[in-house]
């Protein structure tokens, strides 16, 4: 659609508009994906970050943050215990921690890849050169999420530091794209300064990129950036645009993020029913799990706990909705 009319869905929702596109959103996941949700194991690596993003807790100038560097055989001994638990999607996530060079990446995604050749590696460890994605697509990884945060240039520099550019993130992006990489981008929802108008030109990009995954999540302040007083983004919000994106591209991965899971007992839930299928249950050791505090009160218990698999498949069963363990590749259109 034209970009103005993703802005008028976005200014003129209404509680019947967001039932009907939910609605819509299952039934265009259905015809594609049925009633199956993906798991991911999600192991947070590290929360060191040479970056200073004005949203997250884990920006290298917050001193109160208690930093950790998970070794190879800590990520790799989550990955054995994954895959034990049913997890055949490994996703390695973290800040942008210069200890994690090309040479230790690339031997950490080959020996994942040698002890479970069936299953995927996905990487989200920020911005890189090109020959770095290059040689850790070379090195195994199947799939790369790098979230673009905003399509505004404007609004990107309101968000993080002079030092990092937003033509860069974009340049990442088409980079990973052109190497061959399942690609992820996604945006916060109601991020300090974020308009109607630009979250009506990440819809637009989405719909343009073709991403094969978008991750979207409520914005929610840590208490030791700047933005630490600000409101945080709505679950409805949240949801509205789930089914939106559902709509742009049907057989896209849509995670119901963590984020959800933080804001609202069942904001898991409530995001499959709005149209996404994807969950990430946290793999990462119990003793660094609140570490990684990119936001206040992050869920790291429960159902967001990998190793309560079981209670997630219970959830989403209550719903309708089959957890399968399946590397979970995104399907062509039928």
């Amino acid at each position: 659609m034209p970009q103005e009319d993703y802005r008028f869905l976005i200014e003129h929702r209404t509680p019947e508009a967001a039932s009907l596109l939910a609605e819509l959103a299952v039934k265009a996941r259905w015809a594609v994906y049925g009633n199956t949700v993906f798991i991911r194991g999600l192991i947070e690596i590290s929360n060191v970050c040479k970056n200073d993003c004005l949203y997250c807790g884990i920006r290298c100038s917050n001193r109160n943050c208690q930093r950790y560097r998970l070794s190879r055989e800590d990520i790799l001994s989550c990955c054995r215990e994954g895959y034990e638990l049913g997890f055949r999607t490994f996703v390695l996530q973290g800040g942008e921690d210069p200890s994690f060079t090309d040479d230790v990446l690339c031997e950490l995604v080959q020996s994942i890849k040698t002890e479970h050749p069936e299953c995927a590696v996905t990487l989200s460890l920020g911005e890189r050169s090109r020959k770095s994605y290059e040689l850790l697509k070379q090195a195994g990884a199947d799939r790369y999420l790098l979230r673009h945060e905003t399509t505004d240039a404007a609004h990107y520099a309101r968000l993080h530091p002079a030092a990092m550019s937003f033509d860069n993130r974009m340049r990442c992006l088409q980079d990973l794209k052109e190497l061959g990489y399942q690609v992820g981008c996604g945006m916060m929802v109601e991020s300090p300064f974020q308009t109607a108008d630009v979250l009506a030109k990440d819809l637009k990009f989405i719909e343009q990129f073709q991403p094969d995954m978008c991750g979207i999540g409520p914005f929610i302040p840590q208490h030791d950036t700047p933005f630490g007083a600000q409101k945080a983004g709505t679950l409805e919000l949240t949801c509205y645009l789930l089914s939106i994106l559902r709509l742009i591209r049907p057989n896209m991965l849509l995670p119901s993020t963590t984020a959800l899971g933080s804001i609202h007992p069942y904001g898991r839930e409530m995001g499959i029913q709005a149209g996404a299928n994807v969950v990430m249950p946290n793999l990462s050791p119990p003793s660094v799990r609140k570490k990684y505090a990119l936001y206040d009160n992050k869920a790291t218990d429960g159902a967001e706990a990998a190793q309560c698999r079981e209670e997630l498949a219970r959830r989403m069963a209550a719903i309708g909705y089959e957890v399968v363990t399946d590397r979970g590749d995104i399907l062509p259109m039928l």
